[in-house]
Protein backbone atom coordinates (compact mmCIF):
# COMPACT_ATOMS: atom_id res chain seq x y z
CA UNK A 1 0.00 0.00 0.00
CA UNK A 2 1.20 3.19 -1.18
CA UNK A 3 0.99 6.09 1.86
CA UNK A 4 2.49 8.79 -0.35
CA UNK A 5 -0.51 10.31 -0.53
CA UNK A 6 -0.64 10.62 3.20
CA UNK A 7 0.26 13.79 5.37
CA UNK A 8 0.52 14.21 9.13
CA UNK A 9 -0.14 11.53 11.62
CA UNK A 10 -1.88 8.11 10.46
CA UNK A 11 -3.60 7.19 13.48
CA UNK A 12 -5.85 9.72 14.71
CA UNK A 13 -7.92 9.60 18.61
CA UNK A 14 -11.41 10.01 18.27
CA UNK A 15 -12.80 11.74 21.73
CA UNK A 16 -16.18 12.07 22.40
CA UNK A 17 -17.93 15.30 24.92
CA UNK A 18 -20.66 15.92 27.03
CA UNK A 19 -19.83 19.61 25.60
CA UNK A 20 -18.09 19.33 22.95
CA UNK A 21 -17.98 23.00 22.06
CA UNK A 22 -16.71 23.77 25.58
CA UNK A 23 -14.25 21.07 25.09
CA UNK A 24 -12.53 22.44 21.97
CA UNK A 25 -12.15 26.03 23.60
CA UNK A 26 -10.35 24.56 26.51
CA UNK A 27 -8.32 22.35 24.30
CA UNK A 28 -7.14 24.62 22.29
CA UNK A 29 -6.54 27.11 25.10
CA UNK A 30 -5.29 24.69 27.69
CA UNK A 31 -3.16 22.26 25.37
CA UNK A 32 -2.42 24.25 22.20
CA UNK A 33 -4.40 22.93 19.84
CA UNK A 34 -6.25 24.51 16.76
CA UNK A 35 -9.04 24.04 15.10
CA UNK A 36 -9.56 22.58 11.53
CA UNK A 37 -12.65 22.03 11.32
CA UNK A 38 -15.54 22.40 13.40
CA UNK A 39 -19.32 20.59 12.00
CA UNK A 40 -22.31 21.19 14.41
CA UNK A 41 -25.32 18.91 14.46
CA UNK A 42 -28.92 20.35 14.99
CA UNK A 43 -29.00 19.55 18.07
CA UNK A 44 -26.47 22.35 19.39
CA UNK A 45 -23.59 19.79 19.73
CA UNK A 46 -20.71 18.71 17.54
CA UNK A 47 -21.05 16.54 15.12
CA UNK A 48 -17.64 16.15 14.04
CA UNK A 49 -14.51 18.11 15.21
CA UNK A 50 -11.15 18.11 13.77
CA UNK A 51 -8.13 19.48 16.15
CA UNK A 52 -4.73 20.13 14.93
CA UNK A 53 -1.49 19.86 17.31
CA UNK A 54 1.93 19.83 15.26
CA UNK A 55 1.26 17.25 12.29
CA UNK A 56 -1.21 14.93 14.45
CA UNK A 57 -5.04 16.01 14.70
CA UNK A 58 -7.68 14.94 17.04
CA UNK A 59 -11.17 13.99 16.01
CA UNK A 60 -13.84 14.57 18.68
CA UNK A 61 -17.83 15.36 18.52
CA UNK A 62 -20.63 15.16 21.17
CA UNK A 63 -21.84 12.63 23.50
CA UNK A 64 -24.82 11.13 21.75
CA UNK A 65 -26.65 7.78 21.95
CA UNK A 66 -26.23 5.88 18.68
CA UNK A 67 -24.79 2.84 17.59
CA UNK A 68 -21.08 3.81 17.94
CA UNK A 69 -21.60 6.07 20.99
CA UNK A 70 -23.28 3.13 22.82
CA UNK A 71 -19.87 1.79 22.53
CA UNK A 72 -18.07 4.55 24.72
CA UNK A 73 -18.31 5.40 27.93
CA UNK A 74 -16.98 8.68 29.96
CA UNK A 75 -14.33 8.54 32.36
CA UNK A 76 -17.02 10.13 34.95
CA UNK A 77 -18.65 6.34 34.16
CA UNK A 78 -15.38 4.69 35.47
CA UNK A 79 -14.38 6.28 37.75
CA UNK A 80 -11.99 7.80 35.60
CA UNK A 81 -10.08 4.71 34.81
CA UNK A 82 -9.41 5.15 30.75
CA UNK A 83 -8.28 2.32 28.35
CA UNK A 84 -5.96 4.82 26.60
CA UNK A 85 -4.69 7.88 26.40
CA UNK A 86 -3.69 9.97 23.55
CA UNK A 87 0.52 11.03 23.92
CA UNK A 88 1.42 14.32 22.46
CA UNK A 89 4.93 15.55 21.80
CA UNK A 90 5.45 18.93 22.99
CA UNK A 91 8.64 21.27 22.13
CA UNK A 92 8.93 22.88 25.42
CA UNK A 93 6.95 20.52 28.27
CA UNK A 94 7.47 22.49 30.85
CA UNK A 95 5.50 25.71 29.68
CA UNK A 96 2.98 23.24 28.10
CA UNK A 97 2.49 21.76 31.35
CA UNK A 98 2.56 25.34 32.94
CA UNK A 99 -0.37 26.48 30.23
CA UNK A 100 -2.09 23.59 31.38
CA UNK A 101 -2.45 23.51 34.81
CA UNK A 102 -3.30 26.92 34.44
CA UNK A 103 -6.53 26.32 32.65
CA UNK A 104 -7.30 24.23 34.93
CA UNK A 105 -5.98 20.23 33.95
CA UNK A 106 -5.56 18.39 36.83
CA UNK A 107 -2.61 16.90 36.89
CA UNK A 108 -2.12 13.16 37.75
CA UNK A 109 1.28 12.96 37.15
CA UNK A 110 3.57 15.86 37.99
CA UNK A 111 6.26 16.97 35.49
CA UNK A 112 8.84 15.96 35.33
CA UNK A 113 12.45 15.05 33.76
CA UNK A 114 12.93 11.44 32.17
CA UNK A 115 15.84 8.73 32.87
CA UNK A 116 14.99 8.04 29.44
CA UNK A 117 14.87 11.70 27.83
CA UNK A 118 12.64 14.08 27.16
CA UNK A 119 10.41 15.45 30.21
CA UNK A 120 6.63 14.73 30.32
CA UNK A 121 3.57 15.11 32.49
CA UNK A 122 -0.32 13.22 32.26
CA UNK A 123 -3.26 15.14 33.32
CA UNK A 124 -6.94 14.87 33.06
CA UNK A 125 -9.08 17.80 30.25
CA UNK A 126 -12.16 19.29 31.61
CA UNK A 127 -14.17 16.64 31.32
CA UNK A 128 -11.68 13.78 32.89
CA UNK A 129 -9.93 12.08 29.61
CA UNK A 130 -6.59 11.25 30.53
CA UNK A 131 -3.83 12.98 28.47
CA UNK A 132 0.29 12.50 28.20
CA UNK A 133 2.50 15.42 26.89
CA UNK A 134 6.09 15.08 26.81
CA UNK A 135 8.94 16.48 25.11
CA UNK A 136 10.06 12.60 23.95
CA UNK A 137 9.92 12.18 20.27
CA UNK A 138 9.88 8.40 19.67
CA UNK A 139 10.31 9.29 15.58
CA UNK A 140 13.16 11.54 16.43
CA UNK A 141 15.07 7.93 17.00
CA UNK A 142 14.10 6.49 13.93
CA UNK A 143 15.50 9.66 11.78
CA UNK A 144 12.47 10.34 10.76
Amino acid sequence: MSTSCISGSTVIPGLRYRDAHAAIEWLCKAFGFTKHAVYDDDQGGVAHAQLIHGTGMLMLGSVRDDEFGRRIIQPDQTDGRETQCPYVVVKDCKAHYEQAKAAGAVIVNDYAEKDYGGAGYSCRDLEGHLWSFGSYDPWAEQGA
